[in-house]
This record gives structure tokens, C-alpha cells and sequence, in this order.
């Protein structure tokens, strides 16, 4: 298991059900990588070469998130709804074409940005100012350096997880994160604050179509496509949209995700490494509600050396799971805020609503100086 994120301690809870996880790809069987960066990269490539077996795309893959530029044109030729946008390199056209458009304004960095490179406004001044300052590379260095100007869309966001195997795929249940700061979706975007799954709503909405488009165009242009292609949808009132692709589990998704299966991970994942048919995936009943408890700070300045506590109270209440993030352990065998989101608070029961009683009732129960989390993960399925 390559990360030590929350989501990638997820998996490592989830694969341990069936499988030893280590940390030395080079005894393993299966290596499984987490982060985005990683993937990008082209780690996946490296250790294939050493003869490993890997779950993760290639870099010719993972450009599907290291550039959102890319990522349209796969969309537009697979024929996979998507909002009306354009790519920049200059800032005058940019603000050009901003004017043409209605509130609000999208603009994404092209690159990598840890979750923090898309803005959306009201203001024509604030989204010009936001080209300005990517396009220079103050904002995100050279991952803004081109800029995806796109509609604002609206509707409620939906995330799908679907391992592939290179020609097929298989769905893991739905999910919806919970990009912004603050509660009621204010705030700047981050990594995600929180997320719960399954979403209620997704009944009679075909996701897979996108999905297999995506996959098939993949195929077409000579791309063996061998791990999680996440599909993040917006269903508008012209059917559903695809905002983004994520080349690797989501996180905090993976989180509420993960724990909900019944199936056998390792054995999915190593299908889906080798190119074999995909096993079935099977779910249990519970929901699952998961909340980032994030640094002081945080996503911008977030603060670093804060003892954590309580962590074991909340490990012991009935259905609930705690995923260490950033928080690392101090000398003593304690923890301290790492400056970032720190811990993944996941808890399951039959119905949502219950799942978010657990969740926060375990939160109450953590502390941290600064301590920032949002109190309505999940309240609109509740």
C-alpha cells in the first residue's frame, strides 16, 4: 500500500480483511497506490516495469486528472456530457470569455492542486483576478500556469467509483462529498470535509454509460486502464454531467465507501490489475457518514503540532471507524495535528441519519486546538 492518507488508511482496513498489508512493494503481490501525485507521476509504470502487479493507472491514464484540458477533449470525443468551457494560457482572452458567461464562474487550474484549485463565484472581478493570479503561477505554480474556464452548473453532486480492469469496469456504491469549508457549502474548496454513502437519489440515474464511454475512448486511443477512475457527476435538470475525473480512489469517499463492502477488495483490485473478469461486488445494508476534522487554518495556513486527543474514546463507540490522516504520532505515542485534515471520522448504522448521530457523537468526544469540521455532513439525505 503506497500513502498514508486517510483514504489510503481505508484501504488498508478494508484489504486487511483478506489480505496482509505491507509497505515494501517489493514483497508484495499487489501494489496498491493511493495518492494522485503518485499516479501522475507514472509510479504505476516504474513498477510495472519491475515486474510488479499494480493497481493504479499508467501516466498516459492518469492525465485524465493531472490535466483537466485533456480530461475535456476524452470527454468530447467519447461523447460524455460535460459543462461548456474553454482552456487558457493568456489572461485576456480568459476574461474575455468570462464575459461572455453567466454567474457563476468556474475556473479550475489544469494541474494538480490537492483539491483546492477550482473557484467558483458570483463575481466577474473575483474570477478574473483568480486567471490572473494562476495563469502567473502565484496561486498554484505551474499547475495553473493553464486555466479551464467552465459553466457553473447546478444540481446535486455525486461521486462513482469504478474499478477497471483495462475493458470493463465495475460500480462501488454512490457517494456524495462535501467539497466546501464551511457548513451549508461556503467557504474555499478543499480536499472534501466529509461524505456519506449511498446516496438516495441515484435510483433511475445511468451513471455507467459515462463511465463506459470514458472507458471504450480509453481504449481507442491505446490506454490500458488498469485501476479507480472516478467519475464526480453533477445531476443538472438535463440529466447528469460529468464535472470531473479522478484517476484514484476519492478522499474522503473511499472512507464511507470502502468499509460498506461485503466483497472481497484484494481479490477485486488484483483482478482489476491483471486484466482478469472482475468479481462481483457485493454491499451491506449499513450507511456509512464520514467527517474530516481539519487543522487550524486549514486549507490555506493550516497549523501543525496540536495535541489530539480523545482519538481511543471515539475508536470504542459501536459502528464507528477513525482514519488517521495528516495527524502523525508525537514521541511519546500520542498524536498531533500534522496541518491538514487530520482524522476521518466514519461511522455506520442502518439508516443515514442514525450514521450521522454515531459520527458526531464520536466527534464530540476528539479534541484539538482549532479544530474545524462541518456539522451537516450528510443532513441533506437525513
Amino acid at each position: 500500500m503506497i500513502g498514508g492518507g486517510g483514504r489510503e488508511h481505508a484501504l488498508r482496513h478494508v484489504l486487511a480483511r483478506t489480505a496482509t498489508v505491507i509497505d515494501d512493494s517489493d514483497r508484495a503481490d499487489l501494489v496498491v497506490i493511493g495518492p494522485d501525485a503518485e499516479v501522475v507521476d507514472g509510479l504505476a509504470d516504474r513498477l510495472r516495469a519491475r515486474g510488479l502487479r499494480v493497481f493504479a493507472p499508467g501516466a498516459d491514464g492518469g492525465r485524465l486528472e493531472g490535466s483537466k484540458a485533456w480530461m475535456k477533449d476524452v470527454l468530447r470525443d467519447a461523447g460524455v456530457p460535460t459543462a461548456r468551457h474553454a482552456v487558457f494560457t493568456d489572461v485576456a482572452p480568459a476574461v474575455a470569455f468570462l464575459k461572455t458567461m453567466e454567474p457563476p464562474y468556474v475556473v479550475k487550474t489544469d494541474g494538480l492542486a490537492a483539491g483546492k484549485g477550482v473557484l467558483v463565484t458570483d463575481s466577474l472581478a473575483a474570477a478574473a483576478d483568480d486567471v490572473a493570479a494562476k495563469l502567473s503561477g502565484a496561486a498554484f505554480g505551474a499547475a495553473g500556469r493553464t486555466v479551464v474556464i467552465e459553466e457553473g452548473l447546478a444540481g446535486p453532486e455525486l461521486s462513482v467509483l469504478a474499478v477497471c480492469n483495462g475493458r470493463d469496469f465495475a460500480l462501488l456504491p454512490s457517494a456524495r462529498d462535501h467539497k466546501r469549508l464551511g457548513e451549508g457549502d461556503v467557504g474555499p474548496n478543499t480536499g472534501g470535509m466529509g461524505a456519506y454513502s449511498p446516496v438516495p437519489e441515484i435510483d433511475g440515474i445511468d451513471v455507467a454509460d459515462a463511465v463506459g464511454r470514458t472507458l471504450a475512448e480509453l481504449v481507442r486511443r491505446g490506454i490500458d486502464y488498469r485501476g479507480v477512475l472516478y467519475a464526480g457527476f453533477i445531476l443538472t435538470g438535463d440529466g447528469p454531467r460529468i464535472l470531473e475525473y479522478n484517476v484514484r480512489f476519492g478522499d474522503p469517499e473511499a472512507q464511507a465507501v470502502l468499509p460498506r463492502l461485503t466483497s472481497d477488495l484484494a481479490e477485486l483490485l488484483a483482478a482489476a490489475a491483471t486484466g482478469q473478469p472482475l468479481p462481483e461486488v457485493t454491499v451491506g445494508d449499513d450507511a456509512a457518514v464520514t467527517v474530516a476534522l481539519a487543522a487550524a487554518g486549514y486549507p490555506r495556513d493550516a497549523v501543525a503540532g496540536d495535541i489530539i486527543t480523545g482519538l481511543a474514546d471515539a475508536e470504542a463507540m459501536d459502528g464507528v471507524l477513525v482514519f488517521r490522516a495528516a495527524a502523525t504520532a508525537d514521541a511519546g505515542g500520542g498524536l498531533l495535528t500534522g496541518g491538514g485534515r487530520e482524522l476521518h471520522v466514519t461511522a455506520l448504522a442502518p439508516t443515514l441519519p442514525e450514521a450521522r448521530r454515531r459520527a458526531y457523537h464520536a466527534i464530540d468526544r476528539i479534541h484539538f486546538a482549532g479544530m474545524q469540521f462541518r456539522r451537516d455532513i450528510g443532513a441533506d439525505a437525513a
